[in-house]
C-alpha cells in the first residue's frame, strides 16, 4: 500500500493549502515544469494534450462558422503599437521589448506581442476597400507575452498559448453579433467539453478591455470560492478602424469605417479544469476533454488468456474513435491505479483471470471511485454512455456548486458575510462609484453584468444613492 499511495501522498490536501495543492498537482501529474527562465513554464505532453482537445473542439467550431485561421508576426514595432492610445495604456506595464540583436541597438524597438489587435488593424487596412470584401473573419493560434509579477502555471504566465479572433464588418450590427455568437460558442465549450458551467455578460467600463466599447466574458466559480475570467469577446466598434484608418466603400460608394470585434481564450482553461474537477487525490477530467479516456490494465499480463481479451476490449473500444490506452508497463497494478486516479483518466478497465473465469472485467469511475463488472461483450455498448453519463454528472456537480454558491446581498454588510463564504454575490449599486469603494474595501471585483437586468434594490447598499445596475462580484484570480 506504501508504494501505491507515494504519489498522493505527495499531494497537499486542499483543505491544509488550497495554492499548494494546486501547484503540486501541476507538476505531479506531469502537466508541466518550470523551465530555466522565470515565469516561463514547459507544457508537458499531457498538459498540452489537453489543450489540443480545447484547441480541436474549438477550431471546428471556427471553421464552422466560417472562420480562418491566420497567422501574424510574433514582434510589433513600438511606433505601430502607439496607434490606439487606449491599448497602449492598457498593456504598456507588461510588454516585454527587444532592444538589440546582441550586436547592435535596433533602430526602433520590437515590442513581443501581448495581443495582436495593431498588427491584424494594418494588415486589415490593406486588405479591405469594398463592402464586398467583407466580412473578414480571422482566428490565431499563438502563444502571447505579459511580463506578470506574480506567475502561476497555467492561470498567471509570462508567456501562454491561446486562440485570438480578429473580425471586421460592414455594420454596427453584424459586429455586435459576432462578439455575442463568440461568447455562445465559449459557453457551450463549457458545456459540452469542460463541464464547466459558465457564466455570463458584459465587463463594467472599469473591468473592460483596453480600447474595446464592450466586453463580454465567461466566468468559472473555483472550489475556494474565487471566481476565474476565462475567455472574453471584444466589440470595438470604429475605435481601432479611426485609429489605423480602416475603411471601405460601402453600397451607397461613399467611405466608411469598418466595425469590428476580438475574441480569445486561453491555456488558463486548463486551469479550470484542474481546480473545478480535481481532488485531494489528484486530477479528475472531464471524458471528452481527457487525454486518455481509457486505460485498460491487464493484471498478470503475462497470461495469454488476459493478453487475448484486453487486445479484444482494446480493439472494440478503439473501433469507436475513442482514447483508449493500454498500460503494460512494468508497474505493479496499485501503481498504476494510483498514476492514473492521479492523471485523472475517467475510466480504469482491470482485466484480470480471476474476472475472466466469469467472462468479465472490471470498470473502475475516477469521478465518483465507483467499481463495476461488466460482460466483455457489452463493454463497447455501454462506455460510450458511461462517459457521456460522467460527463453530465460533473457538469451537474460543478452547477449545483454555483448555484449553493450565489447569493443576492440587500445590506453591504450581507454583502461582506457572503464574501467570507466565497461565491458571486449579485448587487444592485450606483455604477464605478460603489464599485471602487467594493475593491477597496474587500478585494472582490465586478466579474459581469448580468444581460438580463432587473434591480435588486432601488438604493445602491455601499453609497445610499439611486442603483443603476446590477452586478455579479467576487474575489478573483
Amino acid at each position: 500500500m506504501g508504494k501505491q499511495n507515494k504519489l498522493v501522498q505527495s499531494i497537499t490536501s486542499r483543505e491544509e493549502n488550497y495554492a499548494q495543492w494546486y501547484t503540486d498537482l501541476c507538476l505531479k501529474a506531469e502537466l508541466m515544469d518550470y523551465s530555466d527562465a522565470k515565469g516561463f513554464i514547459i507544457y508537458r505532453p499531457y498538459g498540452y494534450a489537453i489543450w489540443e482537445n480545447i484547441q480541436s473542439y474549438l477550431d471546428f467550431k471556427f471553421k464552422e462558422t466560417n472562420h480562418e485561421n491566420v497567422y501574424m508576426p510574433l514582434v510589433i514595432p513600438e511606433s505601430l503599437f502607439q496607434k490606439e492610445k487606449d491599448h497602449v495604456e492598457g498593456f504598456a506595464p507588461e510588454t516585454a521589448m527587444i532592444t538589440t540583436t546582441g550586436v547592435e541597438e535596433l533602430n526602433e524597438r520590437l515590442i513581443v506581442r501581448p495581443t495582436s489587435e495593431t498588427l491584424f488593424c494594418t494588415h486589415f487596412s490593406k486588405i479591405v476597400n469594398s463592402y464586398r470584401d467583407l466580412p473578414k473573419l480571422y482566428n490565431q493560434w499563438c502563444s502571447v507575452v505579459r511580463w506578470e509579477k506574480t506567475t502561476r502555471p497555467f492561470l498567471r504566465g509570462k508567456e501562454f498559448l491561446w486562440q485570438e479572433g480578429h473580425t471586421v464588418h460592414a455594420n454596427e450590427k453584424e459586429a455586435q453579433n459576432e462578439a455575442l455568437n463568440m461568447l455562445e460558442i465559449y459557453r457551450k465549450l463549457g458545456e459540452n467539453l469542460l463541464a464547466i458551467p459558465f457564466i455570463t455578460g458584459k465587463k463594467t467600463e472599469k473591468e473592460k478591455f483596453a480600447g474595446a466599447l464592450d466586453t463580454y466574458t465567461i466566468e468559472a466559480l473555483m472550489p475556494d470560492g474565487q471566481a476565474l475570467q476565462s475567455g472574453t469577446t471584444h466589440y470595438f466598434g470604429q475605435e481601432f478602424a479611426k485609429a489605423f484608418d480602416i475603411k471601405f466603400q460601402n453600397e451607397e460608394n461613399k467611405p466608411e469605417f469598418v466595425y469590428q470585434t476580438s475574441w480569445g481564450v486561453s491555456t488558463r482553461l486548463i486551469g479550470a479544469i484542474i481546480m473545478v474537477h480535481g481532488d485531494d487525490e489528484g486530477l479528475v477530467l472531464p471524458p471528452y476533454v481527457a487525454p486518455k479516456q481509457i486505460v485498460i490494465v491487464p493484471i498478470q499480463d503475462k497470461k495469454q488468456e488476459v493478453i487475448d481479451a484486453t487486445q479484444q476490449v482494446y480493439q472494440s473500444l478503439k473501433t469507436l474513435g475513442l482514447r483508449v490506452f493500454i498500460d503494460d508497463s512494468k508497474k505493479s497494478p496499485g501503481w498504476k491505479f494510483s498514476e492514473h486516479e492521479m492523471k485523472g483518466v475517467p475510466l480504469r478497465i482491470e482485466v484480470g483471470p480471476r474476472d475472466l473465469e466469469n467472462g468479465v472485467i472490471t470498470i473502475a469511475t475516477r469521478y465518483n471511485r465507483e467499481k463495476i463488472q461488466v460482460k466483455i461483450e457489452e463493454v463497447s455498448k455501454m462506455i460510450p454512455n458511461l462517459l457521456k453519463e460522467i460527463h453530465e454528472k460533473m457538469l451537474k456537480k460543478a452547477n449545483d456548486y454555483v448555484s449553493s454558491h450565489t447569493y443576492v446581498a440587500k445590506t453591504y454588510d450581507e454583502f461582506k458575510s457572503y464574501l467570507k463564504q466565497g461565491g458571486y454575490i449579485q448587487m444592485s449599486v450606483a455604477g464605478e462609484e460603489a464599485e471602487l469603494k467594493i475593491k477597496e474595501d474587500t478585494g472582490a471585483t465586478a466579474r459581469i453584468v448580468p444581460f438580463d437586468q432587473t434591480l435588486l434594490t432601488d438604493i445602491c447598499p455601499v453609497t445610499g444613492k439611486k442603483a443603476t445596475q446590477t452586478i455579479w462580484f467576487a474575489r478573483a484570480y
